[in-house]
């Protein structure tokens, strides 16, 4: 179990990162300057304050919980999130997630503690010894630093930044915000920086280098759903809903060589904005820490020379969960691309049309459960069982026997998936690496892995293959990443060969 200790970095460490702006703590921990009372990330290009002024936190709701202010220099909204917190069976690592999920948007924090099992005073004690500040107050920094970012990078009026970052009164917010960063919203738009994207915001998604973009690019476009999504050359584009008020969205490199992705986004309503922000983040694995994960897997054996080749790899997630279990249970014993066709002809046949297409060719959602629970499926080509598996997906998500809610442990997941009829552990597996974005779900029986693992063109048993993995832990999703892209390098394909 982390404490406070382990998730901040040694002090000299601390001090050495802020003096180098290196960018791979970028989100690891926050700089306060008690002379000026502002917070800032290690990479802000201020000129360094005195270390005797100094203080660290491993988190901007705990600097803004002992009164700092953020930095209008290095904008500390576009720092990727901590790493330690983001994933995890901790239970303030999971509240975390069901946070980000909007959970305290709508509900209270007793609900949140519930669905964590404990109850809402003791998690209110575990987020200020474990995080510096008490969960409602994470919250509401999360929320306020996402509008400076829109205040910033956006033309977006103020009442509708207010909504995108989650409050229904235009007064709170700007009481909130004033208090938080000691200026009114309309200050921070003197110096505009908005980037002209026609109807589309333009944001930036910060993550931590290493990053291998090309690499999450790579695996997607092989899955990409035509009429859905579309992976291009060096970008990834989709649209989403709901049908009434579709919206679309397209993420490629920052210009320049920042550590950031470039997301241009057309969502009519702006309450949907910091979920959709969140659901991408998530996806394209930005809050990974390389160093962490490369410290465990890298340490020897059959992963070394991966991660020495591919350190910035990372671990790409799903649009959605109902989406990623449909394909998973399609892929079951045959290619990704057989897997593809099927699933394309699922959208084209329940696929909802949209009636103005955001994007060239990207004119459909994905079917809900409710349109895939009664259809014949045997129609597009899926055979029997596969059909009445994925329509008991659909009937289990529908009655909340199952589901992909954030904050699951994986051993609970995996147990409520493979109790249903066709899913067995390599697809509840696959399922929480893919739906759930789990560091270490681990799809021990997959045959690739099996023989990429071998590394001498044998075959490893399901079972040496999993105690093999037990050193991977809480990695082990990414091990399953660089063994599976390993098959696919054509400089380690040949060394096999020969």
């Amino acid at each position: 179990m982390p404490t406070p200790r382990d998730v901040l970095p040694e002090p000299h460490v601390c001090e050495q990162a802020r003096l180098s702006r290196d960018a791979r703590f970028d989100g690891v921990f926050f700089t306060a300057v008690s002379s000026t009372r502002i917070y800032c990330r290690p990479v802000c290009p201020a000129p360094p304050p005195k270390p005797s002024n100094v203080r660290y936190y491993a988190n901007a709701a705990a600097a803004e919980a002992d009164g700092f202010r953020p930095c209008l220099r290095c904008r500390p909204e576009l720092a990727p999130g901590h790493p330690a917190w983001r994933r995890g069976e901790h239970v303030v690592a999971r509240a975390l997630e069901i946070i980000e999920d909007g959970a305290l948007s709508a509900g209270s924090l007793d609900e949140v503690a519930s669905r964590v099992g404990v109850g809402g005073r003791q998690l209110r004690r575990l987020f200020v010894e474990h995080l510096g500040a008490p969960p409602l107050s994470v919250h509401t920094t999360r929320r306020l630093l996402f509008a400076r970012q829109l205040l910033t990078e956006t033309t977006l009026p103020v009442t509708e930044v207010a909504l995108a970052a989650g409050f229904g009164s235009l007064r709170r917010f700007n009481a909130a915000f004033a208090q938080a960063n000691r200026i009114a919203p309309r200050e921070l738009r003197r110096q505009p920086r908005a980037v002209d994207a026609g109807d589309a915001l333009v944001l930036r998604l910060g993550y931590r280098p290493p990053y291998d973009f090309e690499g999450v690019l790579d695996f997607l476009r092989t899955r990409a759903l035509p009429g859905i999504e579309h992976v291009e050359a060096h970008a990834y584009a989709r649209v989403f809903g709901p049908a009434e008020s579709p919206g679309w969205l397209r993420l490629s490199a920052w210009p320049g060589g920042e550590h950031a992705l470039k997301l241009e986004l057309h969502c009519p309503q702006p309450g949907r904005m910091l979920p959709l922000v969140t659901r991408l983040r998530r996806m394209f694995d930005l809050d990974a820490e390389p160093q962490a994960i490369g410290a465990t897997l890298g340490a020897g054996g059959v992963l070394a020379p991966l991660l020495r080749r591919r350190p910035g790899l990372r671990l790409p997630g799903g649009w959605d969960g109902f989406e990623i279990a449909v394909r998973a249970v399609l892929g079951q014993q045959v290619s990704v691309a057989a897997a593809r066709t099927l699933a394309a002809r699922i959208v084209e046949r329940w696929g909802e049309p949209l009636p103005t297409p955001g994007l060239p060719g990207l004119a459909r959602l994905f079917p809900t459960p409710e349109r895939l629970v009664d259809a014949d499926l045997r129609e597009a080509g899926v055979i029997n069982a596969r059909a009445e598996t994925i329509r008991g997906i659909a009937r289990a998500l529908l009655d909340g026997r199952a589901d992909f809610r954030p904050g699951q442990p994986l051993e609970s997941f995996v147990a409520s998936w493979t109790a249903l009829r066709g899913i067995g552990e390599w697809t509840a597996h696959y399922m929480a690496m893919r739906a759930l974005s789990h560091p270490d779900a681990f799809p021990a029986a997959d045959l690739i892995l099996r023989r990429a693992a071998a590394g001498d063109g044998g075959e490893l048993s399901t079972r040496a293959l999993s105690a093999m993995a037990e050193a991977w832990r809480p990695w082990r999703a990414y091990a399953v990443m660089h063994l599976w892209r390993s098959t696919a390098d054509p400089a380690q394909a040949s060394r096999k060969r020969a």
